[in-house]
């Protein structure tokens, strides 16, 4: 068997390692057969140790498929957000230097674009899903069920790690390439099982049990607890989207123990009518990971209330991975916290200069790591530089503070700071607040010009169905926010938008806030 899918077969209590979004099901016998066959299409395609794989496919089991072979056969596998634009598309492949592109039939028509604008000789453009399924004449795409269906399905010699190269999310300005050492192209197999020990020794990646995903798999939170917990041997259930819905039906249906999601998910979760909710049992769940930002503690407490002590907050980012952790009990004793940092890292919190900031002061956040866990942007020594106060010290761009028990919190985005009068405003702070409020179903606080102060606040709010942001409800807000917050911190104007936008992760994409219309208001209209 495939060495890494191997190991992970003899762990499993369960027949199945992938369930799909429509329930079919793939055998760990099965998972097997498919890895070696799909890391013989590869090679025969031309791919050796280091070729880059572009992926744009949905949550399905072809996916994990292509990712594991990837693993096993030395080459990098490129994850591709199914919502980026054939331009965008475009961009990866040309800054990746990608050989081959691997599409399922949803996106096929940007892929095929995407090729094309690209321009660069790919040495394999292959089709996802049913043998049935063939691409247009002309794209050059390649039905890959049907060039399966004659591979061999033995396990091949000359087994070694891939890697995998993962683009930031891009909002603002290009995705950047992130190069780390997680996974080496060309090490020993036995690299990535030391891995799989160690992070099952120091967070507790689960070696068996039955994993939901509902976000995007393409995100790094999501490649992380999907990929490392298949690997150890739990049976994975994909949803192909988030349906507050569904989730909790099929966390109990589908008896799932570990599960990974954002807040953006809990707030719906929360907002489901009260007889599905009181439908939930929740026996069989041990663990929720959740980051992508912080979480409003209201909306946390909540969470806990339903479901209990189930949750570990962590904070990280593509470039380096998971920084710190704090499970339920520990978060209830420090409300808004997102942990201690897990050694050998250390937190520094610094000023504009670079100076070291006492404890309870905001600053930029920056991490101290050995230079084993150090991190580089593809094809960018400008950014790279940017991120590093000194070699293996950088930062993901985030402000925060530490306590004086060294617990951190964080503030919000260095790059989103609102200054007015000469004073910061944490955007994050504001609409942790504004997201309390009955009538406010999502919020993005924003800095505009003003002659006097520089900036002043303004709340981008969407309302609950039926809300209607006339004078009266705008009025309620102000004096809802200042009950809460500093008289500096309160927005200055609301406007009502349609829907405030967000990256599938549940990350607020501020670069498009600018070009959102606001609706006019009762007194305009």
């Amino acid at each position: 068997m495939a060495e890494l899918v191997s190991a992970a077969a003899e762990r499993s209590t369960e027949p199945e390692a992938l369930v799909g979004d429509d329930g079919s099901t793939v055998t760990w016998e099965q998972l097997n057969s498919r890895v070696n066959k799909w890391i013989r299409l590869l090679r025969a395609h031309g791919l050796v140790t280091g070729d880059r794989l572009c992926l744009m496919g949905g949550n399905r089991p072809e996916v994990f498929e292509v990712l594991l072979a990837g693993l096993h056969c030395g080459v990098t596998i490129v994850p591709v957000n199914w919502h980026l634009t054939a331009a965008e598309t475009a961009y990866l492949l040309q800054d990746s230097g990608a050989r081959a592109l691997l599409v399922d039939a949803e996106r096929l028509a940007v892929a095929a674009e995407a090729a094309h604008a690209a321009g660069g000789p790919l040495a394999l453009k292959g089709l996802l899903g049913h043998p049935g399924a063939s691409a247009p004449s002309g794209t050059g795409f390649v039905t890959t069920e049907r060039v399966l269906a004659e591979c061999d399905p033995e396990e091949p010699p000359g087994q070694c790690s891939g890697s995998t190269l993962l683009y930031t999310s891009g909002t603002s300005g290009n995705p950047k390439g992130v190069v780390n050492d997680l996974f080496i192209a060309g090490a020993p197999l036995k690299r990535v099982t030391r891995l799989l020990v160690s992070l099952r020794a120091g967070i507790g990646v689960p070696d068996r049990g039955r994993i939901l995903l509902t976000g995007p798999w393409y995100h790094s939170a999501q490649i992380f607890f999907s990929l490392f917990p298949l690997l150890g041997g739990c049976t994975l259930v994909l949803h192909q989207s988030f349906d507050a819905a569904r989730a909790l039906r099929d966390l109990d249906a589908q008896r799932i123990t570990e599960c990974h999601m954002v807040p953006t998910q809990f707030i719906r979760l929360l907002r489901l009518d009260g007889a599905v909710r009181d439908s939930f049992r929740g026996h069989t769940l041990r663990r929720v990971w959740h980051g992508g930002g912080p979480c409003p503690p209201h909306v946390k407490h909540a969470m806990i209330g339903w479901w209990g002590k189930v949750f570990t907050e962590y904070y990280a980012a593509t470039e380096g991975g998971i920084v710190t952790l704090i499970d339920s009990a520990e978060w209830l004793a420090h409300p808004g916290s997102v942990g201690h940092p897990l050694a050998p890292t250390e937190v520094l919190v610094t000023s504009p200069d670079g100076t070291e900031l006492p404890a309870g002061q905001v600053g930029r956040i920056y991490l101290k790591r050995p230079p084993e866990r150090d991190f580089s942007y593809h094809n960018t020594p400008e950014k790279t530089a940017s991120a590093h106060l000194a070699p293996g010290v950088y930062t993901y761009g985030d402000l925060g503070r530490v306590d004086e028990d060294g617990y951190l919190y964080l503030a919000g985005r260095s790059s989103e700071t609102i200054v007015s009068g000469g004073v910061n405003i944490y955007p994050a702070e504001i609409e942790n607040v504004l997201r309390e409020h009955p009538h406010v179903r999502d919020v993005a606080a924003t800095g505009v010009p003003d002659e006097e102060y520089g900036q002043r606040v303004q709340a981008l709010v969407q309302l609950e169905p039926g809300a209607c942001l006339d004078s009266r409800l705008t009025a309620q807000l102000d004096q809802f926010c200042r009950e809460r917050l500093a008289g500096f911190k309160v927005p200055r104007c609301y406007a009502a938008v349609p829907r405030i936008p967000r990256e599938a992760s549940g990350k607020l994409r501020r670069s498009a806030l600018d070009s959102i219309q606001p609706a006019p208001s009762p007194e305009e209209a």
